[in-house]
């Protein structure tokens, strides 16, 4: 049977790709668009990384085939295959032949013995999986994709693989005789085993540590770390030793640098990250490599103007190229210099880096209807395009993996094949390149260092780096804590793309080879100029770093060798927590309340195992100042209730062996801590005695006295009772402790347990102890009896409902919607309120008559940020519900808002959040404009015009959608509101000027944008700002002309005005226009869905007032440009 060709990726994307069980996985999951691989936080227990080459050994690939008869008449949920082997592994293949929860065949590889694999276990596989099409080959279903599985995903495919209706359809050809084929190639490459692996001792480097989603970035510091000349200027920039590194970028990437040049073991980021104002939210958000390239240079750029390293990141990464216009009839040229740090090549049509910078450099011919007006010559021909002056010592290639694709309107990852050579010669061809300017005495030759590869698909995936740090022939790859050596082969050729192709292993009739698409791909290039290379590449020492960052380095160093060192030899110790009285005194009403201490803020005693117990002893006589004939120590046990209480005293027995096999006696958990109890006897004159001699009889109660006035619980003392005795004989020296008359009515409660619930029990003080079941260990709470009555002044009467309060109590930070970030109140309120009691108190405390009218917004833990739904109204039973996040972690926060009507009548209506301009007016009107949901968008437009000023009476307004500066929809008036979504974009109503409701034949309505170009950055980048507009152009209408009409329009001064660029852009590369040329002949003379990539951009410095509104409400988080705040 031979194999069909894959679909091509742009549809592959499309497919969704999920484990069988995924609905099981509990908090967030990623969005899995297409058949790669998503980057997520890393699990502890989880050592697999990255995705693709884990690796050196060549791949074993191997095709089964699964014959399935009477297939239409399975009525099982899910078929697994027979078990096949590939590479050592176990595999089969599983499908649900009436659809996973969806109207598709669902198809899935699975690790056919992951029961029963040892504990860590890992194994990488590129796969597809095809239903053969009986009658046709051609139009076989062939799916392919990769996956690291392991003990969490030990299955992967396609949940919506082929719809069921094709499937089963007779005349389809996929079932003939009611047979279904199934074909699974797989090809399998062996995981190193990174538990043992020593990236320092193998190569000489270290990696960094990934904090969620910062590979993008891991990459890039070590593509940069590995330029001795740009390490070496970090090294000299200013830095003092009163720097926080947290607070300071240069401080934080010299201590980074240092790292990663002297430790032994991966280096961690934090410090930097939070150097640049990023919180752990952000940590989370993946980027892109060159925005961060280019927002990191331009800091450091900025960080070293005024310092001994001013210019380095020009020297290094700057270079020129001209834009030409050249008449071909007249002698007339029009040029102009910019400047760039690194270069976008095309990789979509085009082989190689030499055919992208042909394509750079193409010369466009200007004629036709495109003439060029050039000054006094009028309209002419003309030839346009881009020569380099000069290139810089580092280049820095931006390979286009990431295209718009207007026919799908979305991002797309293009996989295609795209080949880089180990030297670049950009002087070829006799300097086809090189502008006549150039200086062509500087020999452009290259060497590739570095090569920063992109794995996954448009939505997501993972970065690493291959580098050559002192351009030899070892190359390494640098893939966040894991570095590894590899050959020239795994650096270039597997990084170009396209299609892989692995053999059959096994022998068969049909010998087709495999062929997979590579996700992973060269994304960032770097090569170093030949004639620079010594430079470049030159020696950095300690002479290089300040002495106060060594000095800081080292002991930092130093202090976590000893933590090392520490761990290193902890199973040769034993820590043994000693809990005394004066612990729980200090510890029971303040920091505790239930059972009796927490034993990490206990005196902690570090032994080695061998010691015998007797001699501990003497090591506690020494610290205490107890000596040893006056200790007694007793060993602490779990309950089943889970409280944890002293058990029993330890025997002579049990003293005279060693720390470590009394460890195991009382610990079966076994991890190194012993818990102990030290009881210390005081006799009248408060002076030392032996512990009394203990009997079975005697029993060990310890006593919490409470004060329902002051609502206190404290810790009063412990005494030795016979457990034929009865708590009416102990009640005078319980008053004793207490600091009562003998004669005081006490009532006396057995704390039992706190989780999940308070159990609180009175005692009764008649009934033997051992009736009542009391036993060593067990606390006794009392206080004085008959309680007082329940008013304002008293709360809790009793000890077992102040003990429910204290379980229950939770302080909740309170803040306003609108200013998520600053803490506006706090209320105490208990976990069990309900929704209702939640509410009053949050109107109590804001003097609201109307508890309804208030709405709360549940907080998210990850992002720091409210979730995007608020709470409906009493959609949630207690207050613990609003708190919880993902049903693990508990919040302390909630946001709240006062609505001018209660809350369930306004979940009956939309509201919309619109900013209204007005024709004339320069500010914008703030509108929410409330209607029920079944109305559409006419209603909001005649709601709106009830509420401002018309510049006429007969006005007619449209509604607009604004994301990030741009127009992207002009909403029919026919559109149901109920599905407009304003929290992520910008409503905007505006009158319709009169020109644009009598466009003429060739007249053209075109989106107008403002813009800036990001500082020292090439003409590719730029960042939209302030309001977008429309605009009417007319045919043959100039420049000169349009802007006559647009400075009319935004009332700019002319002094201001003058300084404007104009220019044609199309997906965000500018074009500059000059006075004389015809704008319409710019834009399609037919409409496109995605009309907001094209428009006529207005450049100039962003010096408009910022509105009262933001281009995004900040109610959710969205994926937001990389920025570095300090």
């Amino acid at each position: 049977m031979t194999m069909m060709t894959p679909q091509p990726l742009d549809q592959q994307e499309d497919e969704e790709m999920l484990v069988p069980h995924s609905d099981l996985v509990e908090g967030p999951q990623p969005l899995v668009e297409g058949p790669q691989p998503m980057e997520v936080a890393p699990a502890d227990n989880d050592n697999t990384g990255s995705v693709e080459n884990q690796g050196n050994e060549e791949p074993q690939a191997s095709r089964f085939t699964w014959t399935i008869e009477n297939f239409s008449r399975l009525n099982m949920k899910k078929l697994y295959s027979d078990v096949f082997t590939v590479g050592s592994y176990k595999w089969r293949v599983l499908i649900f032949p009436k659809g996973n929860n969806v109207d598709f065949l669902s198809m899935y590889l699975d690790v056919a013995d992951s029961a029963t694999l040892p504990y860590g276990w890992s194994r990488y596989a590129q796969f597809s999986l095809a239903v053969v099409n009986q009658m046709h080959n051609k139009l076989t279903v062939k799916k392919d994709t990769q996956h690291q599985f392991n003990q969490r995903e030990s299955d992967w495919g396609f949940t919506s693989f082929m719809p069921l209706s094709d499937l089963y359809d007779p005349n389809k050809g996929y079932l003939m005789n009611d047979t279904c084929l199934v074909e699974a190639d797989v090809a399998v490459r062996k995981v190193i085993d990174y538990w043992a692996y020593d990236s320092k001792k193998e190569t000489g480097y270290v990696g960094l540590k990934n904090q969620g989603a910062t590979c993008y970035m891991n990459s890039l510091l070590q593509t940069l770390y590995h330029i001795p000349y740009f390490r070496k200027a970090v090294y000299h920039m200013p830095t003092t030793e009163n720097d926080i590194p947290t607070g300071s970028i240069p401080l934080a990437l010299q201590s980074l640098f240092y790292k990663l040049q002297y430790n032994d073991t991966s280096v961690a980021t934090k410090e930097l990250t939070k150097s640049f104002g990023w919180d752990t939210y952000d940590s989370f958000m993946q980027h892109d490599v060159q925005e961060l390239n280019r927002v990191l240079c331009e800091k450091l750029e900025d960080k070293m103007k005024g310092t001994v390293v001013e210019g380095t990141i020009q020297k290094l990464f700057e270079g020129h190229h001209m834009n030409y216009i050249e008449c071909i009839n007249v002698d007339f040229k029009s040029t102009r210099k910019e400047s760039f740090y690194d270069l976008q090549l095309d990789v979509k049509g085009c082989k190689d880096v030499y055919a992208s910078f042909d394509k750079y450099v193409e010369v466009e011919c200007l004629e036709g209807d495109n003439k060029y007006h050039a000054e006094e010559h009028g309209l002419q021909d003309a030839k346009k395009g881009v020569l380099f002056i000069d290139f810089p010592p580092v280049l820095q290639l931006q390979l286009k993996r990431f295209e718009y694709d207007f026919m799908r309107d979305t991002m797309v990852k293009i996989n295609d094949r795209y080949e880089f050579p180990l030297e670049l010669d950009l002087d070829r061809d006799n300097g086809k390149y090189l502008s006549p300017d150039a200086d062509r005495s500087v020999r452009n030759l290259y060497t590739l260092h570095s090569v920063l590869v992109h794995s996954g698909g448009v939505h997501g995936g993972h970065y690493y780096a291959f580098i050559r740090p002192t351009l030899t022939d070892q190359w390494y790859k640098f893939d966040d804590e894991r570095v590894t050596k590899e050959d020239v082969k795994r650096a270039l050729e597997e990084q170009y793309g396209g299609e892989e192709e692995l053999p059959q292993t096994n022998p068969g009739y049909n010998n087709t080879p495999f062929k997979f698409t590579k996700y992973s791909n060269a994304y960032m290039l770097v090569y170093i100029r030949v004639s620079d290379k010594d430079k470049i590449i030159c020696d950095v020492d300690e002479k290089d770093i300040a002495e106060h960052l060594r000095i800081r380095l080292k002991k930092e160093q130093e202090e976590k060798e000893d933590k090392r060192r520490y761990k290193a030899q902890a199973h040769l110790y034993t820590i043994i927590k000693v809990a005394r009285d004066e612990d729980l005194r200090e510890q029971i009403g303040k920091d505790i309340y239930f059972d009796l201490v927490d034993h990490d803020k206990v005196r902690n005693f570090r032994i080695q195992k061998q010691m015998p117990f007797n001699l501990f002893k003497e090591e506690v006589a020494k610290e205490l100042g107890i000596p040893v004939q006056f200790q007694r120590f007793w060993i602490w046990a779990k309950r089943q209730n889970h409280t944890y209480r002293p058990n029993r005293p330890l025997t002579p027995q049990e003293e005279a062996q060693t720390v470590g096999t009394l460890r195991e006696v009382s610990n079966k958990a076994h991890n190194a801590e012993l818990k102990l109890f030290l009881e210390v006897e005081r006799g009248p004159d408060l002076q030392l005695v032996p512990p009394p001699e203990k009997i079975k009889e005697d029993i060990l109660l310890f006593f919490k006295l409470y004060d329902p006035h002051k609502e206190e619980l404290r810790y009063v003392g412990r005494l030795f009772v016979k457990s034929t005795g009865k708590p009416l004989e102990i009640l005078m020296k319980l008053n004793e402790l207490a600091g009562f008359a003998s004669d005081q009515e006490i009532e006396l409660f057995e704390e039992i347990k706190f989780e999940p619930s308070v159990m609180c029990e009175r005692l009764d003080k008649r009934a033997s102890f051992r009736f009542s079941q009391i036993e060593d260990g067990d606390i006794i709470c009392f206080q004085k009896w008959p309680p007082p009555e329940t008013d304002e002044q008293v709360r809790f009467p009793d000890v077992l409902s102040y003990l429910e309060y204290v379980k229950n109590r939770q302080i909740v930070h309170f803040r306003a919607l609108e200013r998520p970030k600053d803490d506006e109140f706090c209320l105490e309120l208990a976990k069990n309120h309900t929704y209702d009691d939640v509410v009053e108190r949050v109107a109590q405390h804001l003097s609201l008559d109307d508890p309804s009218k208030i709405r709360l917004t549940p907080h998210n833990c990850y992002s720091q940020q409210p979730k995007p739904n608020p709470i409906k109204y009493r959609s949630v039973d207690h207050l613990i519900d609003m708190l919880v996040h993902y049903n693990q972690v508990i919040s302390d926060i909630l946001y709240y808002e006062v609505l001018d009507i209660p809350l369930p009548e306004l979940q009956c209506l939309k509201t919309l959040k619109v900013a209204f301009h007005h024709a004339t007016k320069d500010e914008a009107t703030i509108l929410n404009i409330r209607l029920p949901k079944p109305s559409t968008v006419g209603d909001v437009l005649n709601e709106i015009k009830t509420k401002v000023e018309l510049s006429q009476p007969n006005a007619e307004l449209r509604l607009l959608e604004v994301f990030y500066h741009k127009i992207y929809k002009i909403f029919p008036t026919h559109e149901k509101i109920e599905n407009i979504n304003d929290q992520y974009w910008t409503l905007r109503a505006e009158e319709i000027p009169e020109e644009e409701k009598n466009l003429g034949q060739h007249d053209r309505l075109i989106h107008v944008y403002h813009f800036t170009k990001e500082t020292a950055q090439n003409q590719v980048q730029v960042q939209n700002f302030g309001e977008p507009f429309f605009l009417v152009i007319h045919e043959g209408e100039t420049l000169a002309e349009v802007k006559a009409r647009i400075q009319k329009k935004l009332q700019v001064p002319d002094e201001e005005f003058s300084k404007w660029k104009f220019a044609f852009l199309s997906l965000g590369r500018p074009e500059y226009l000059e006075d004389s040329d015809i704008v319409s002949t710019r834009f399609q003379r037919r409409d496109v869905y995605g009309a907001w990539e094209q428009y006529l951009g207005l450049e100039h410095s962003d010096t408009t007032p910022k509105r009262s509104y933001n281009a995004s409400q900040n109610r959710h988080t969205f994926e937001k440009p990389v920025k570095i705040y300090n």
